[in-house]
């Protein structure tokens, strides 16, 4: 069996990895002469070598200054310390270790990081570093899978390109659920393509494994590309049809023993021995995620939610997305989205049809490895359809981190489809090749032209070299095709790989400048974007509202959303930090600043009571739990709006002497109301004592007015 290379004829069969790029065709198919047989070449002696490099630079990249985000996200940076310290946290996922509530996702991600905490102790490098180690292993996951049908240099394209998307540089410095989920659909894909090759069942159940687990960290999200990955091998593997069937049933049930025992056991549970299932109206975890964080996300009516339940997302919200954006097929390309994930999202998706198409028809002399890349083209190209889909039109909540979990597929597509076009050579694949990177380079040019302070020159240069990338590659052609001679099919073949570097380089760039943005700067919050400011930007809760637009860097300090109408916390009083009007206390996405005296006011005495203190929404109970280490009441949960505790439950919590304060001036979001906090703060106020301590404003429930 032979393998043509570009230019050449090489007989034996080409093993993954061991191709070599070869020179544009001269001219039409037949006017190829055909050359004398070479051996099999031996495997490349630099791809090891290249993945070590590869891998090195991306855990420098994500553990750089890796405590600048302090606690990060402080709503489960304080499940992660209350699991430290309680397994009965750590099993549920409790917002502190005294039990109250939950935080409103499945806790898988909290564990890697809870383990950590009780292995080094309390800080922000032992919160955060496993999640940098998470984005090292999806790069070097993806690695792998790409090389096996690809070769070395697609999987190093591939792997770098995640390593550099700017959203995934930012969610593998951060600690969100979307960096574990991340890592476990690369995984769950690489082992369905192991199964696609030879029909083993015992890869389809791991990939069944890591489905499971994906459910255990961010529920319905996990399970988005199920539906292509299934097709896909129920139609491609090669054994019968019945036992493909049989196979995928059998991983079904997998997925449902893996992702369904915690579940089970949650459910099953006394519900007045285990925390309140945060997210949830009615104490559930199957209405959480199959309401707030399942089909509510899709249509937008998300009870319970900032946008109080109604259809079209956010306060304000309406169809089309409403405040959460507008929905359509341009949604990921748009002001806020398009500088997170879309560098590569046009050329991922020229590649896609481009690989297909060249691989519909196998030739007869390697059908199947060229079946076999084009199964690997279907899973990968499926996933990213699906989730761009996805994403695109779904009302509900949406943030901008969410594109993480596009970044490996296009990556992939990038990686894999290159590499083909490259091997098989001709006018054709040069054509495309030079418009891909035609487009890459014009499409950066757009993106970083939405931040005109920032790197003027960047865009400029961009788009220049990469226009001249793509004229090099045509001209790489034109240069070989009236001649057969030796010398000049070198110089072809350097202008060709000359070029395709540059190219590379220039596709590159934006990323690269987003991602340095984003590593040098702090992040901290729940809403968090990457790179530098952009004009005409949404925001989302907390950032401000749905649709306030974006003036400045984001997450300059820790916990902090500078750039935002209403001061540096966010949007007027939701989410302002520090001293201000709501007394220092933080909001709905960002937390508290805690002054020392105030920290030693929680603390004295603390151990007598089972609550230091309560307060309304989990960020700003997160921030005086971190800053104290002792159990701090997030009253309905993150938005405020969850029924935990009723007010009747919290005056018997009074009674009893489980809580020593009630900080005044915490709030969630819109909505708030329907949990009975409003009811909570109202007694607490007229009843209690107020103690002032600086800015903020404390009421001891253990002294009446």
């Amino acid at each position: 069996m032979s393998t043509q290379q570009p230019g050449t004829q090489q007989s034996g069969t080409q093993q993954s990895g061991t191709q070599r790029p070869g020179t544009w065709r001269s001219g039409p198919r037949q006017a190829v002469a055909p050359e004398p047989p070479e051996p099999p070449e031996p495997p490349v002696r630099w791809a090891r070598p290249a993945l070590l490099a590869l891998l090195l630079v991306t855990a420098v990249l994500y553990l750089w200054s890796l405590s600048a985000s302090g606690y990060a996200n402080q709503f489960y940076s304080a499940a992660v310390q209350a699991g430290s310290e309680s397994w009965k946290a750590f099993f549920f996922g409790s917002s502190d270790a005294a039990n109250s509530i939950t935080v409103d996702k499945p806790p898988a991600a909290l564990w890697p990081m809870a383990l950590s905490v009780r292995l080094f102790g309390l800080s922000s490098w032992a919160i955060l570093v496993p999640e940098a180690l998470m984005g090292v292993a999806a790069v070097g996951v993806l690695h792998g899978a790409v090389r096996r049908r690809f070769g070395a240099g697609a999987g190093l394209l591939a792997g770098g390109a995640l390593a550099v998307t700017p959203v995934a540089a930012l969610m593998f410095r951060f600690n969100n659920p979307d960096a574990l989920l991340c890592l476990l659909m690369v995984g769950a894909i690489a082992c369905v393509l192991r199964a696609l090759e030879d029909g083993r069942t015992k890869w389809l159940l791991l990939a069944g494994v890591c489905f499971g687990l994906g459910f255990l960290t961010k529920t319905l999200q996990a399970w988005l590309i199920l539906p292509p990955l299934a097709v896909v091998y129920a139609c491609c593997a090669p054994v019968a049809l019945r036992r493909r069937f049989g196979q995928l049933l059998l991983a079904g049930l997998v997925i449902v023993v893996s992702g369904g025992w915690w579940v089970a056991i949650v459910e099953l549970w006394p519900a007045a021995s285990r925390p309140y299932i945060g997210g949830s109206q009615h104490n559930s975890f199957l209405e959480l995620t199959f309401g707030y964080n399942g089909f509510g996300r899709l249509s937008g009516n998300e009870t319970g939610s900032v946008g109080g339940g109604r259809p079209g997302g956010g306060p304000g919200g309406g169809g089309g997305g409403g405040a959460w954006g507008e929905t359509g097929i341009t949604r990921l390309f748009s002001s806020d989205m398009g500088g997170q994930i879309s560098w590569l999202l046009p050329a991922a998706l020229i590649l896609l049809v481009a690989g297909v198409a060249l691989l519909w028809r196998a030739r007869r002399a390697d059908a199947a490895e060229q079946a076999g890349q084009r199964a690997e083209f279907l899973v990968w190209g499926g996933a990213l359809l699906m989730t761009f889909t996805t994403f695109s039109f779904m009302s509900g909540i949406f943030h901008q981190y969410y594109n993480i979990a596009l970044a490996p597929y296009i990556a992939a597509l990038v990686g894999m489809g290159a590499a083909l076009l490259w091997r098989r050579g001709g006018r054709g694949a040069a054509l495309v090749l030079a418009g891909t990177v035609a487009v890459t380079a014009g499409w950066s040019f757009v993106l970083l032209n939405r931040s005109p302070d920032w790197l003027p020159w960047l865009r400029w240069t961009v788009l220049a070299l990469g226009l001249l990338a793509a004229l090099g590659l045509l001209l790489s052609v034109r240069a070989g095709a009236g001649s057969r001679a030796g010398v000049a099919a070198g110089a072809s073949r350097r202008v060709a790989v000359l070029a395709a570097g540059l190219g590379v380089v220039t596709a590159l760039a934006g990323p690269v400048a987003y991602t340095l943005d984003t590593v040098n700067t702090a992040k901290g919050g729940s809403i968090i974007m990457a790179g530098p400011s952009v004009q005409g930007g949404r925001a989302g809760p907390g950032g401000g509202f749905p649709g306030a637009r974006m003036r400045g860097r984001n997450g300059g300090v820790p916990g902090a959303q500078p750039g935002f109408p209403g001061g540096k916390g966010g949007m007027g009083g939701f989410g302002e930090r520090g001293a201000g009007r709501m007394g220092g206390m933080g909001g709905l996405v960002n937390g508290a600043k805690v002054s020392d005296r105030a920290k030693e006011l929680l603390k004295k005495d603390a151990d007598d009571y089972t609550w230091a203190a309560a307060t309304i929404g989990s960020q700003n109970a997160a921030s005086y739990q971190l800053a104290t280490g002792k159990p701090v009441m997030a009253i309905g949960g993150f938005n405020g709006s969850d029924p935990s505790p009723t007010l009747a439950r919290f005056k018997e919590y009074v009674a009893d002497g489980k809580i020593h304060y009630f900080l005044a001036g915490g709030r969630g979001g819109p909505g708030g109301d329907r949990g009975g906090s409003s009811q909570i703060t109202s007694w607490v106020t007229k009843t209690f004592k107020k103690v002032t301590v600086g800015s903020t404003t404390f009421y001891d429930l253990t002294r009446k007015a």
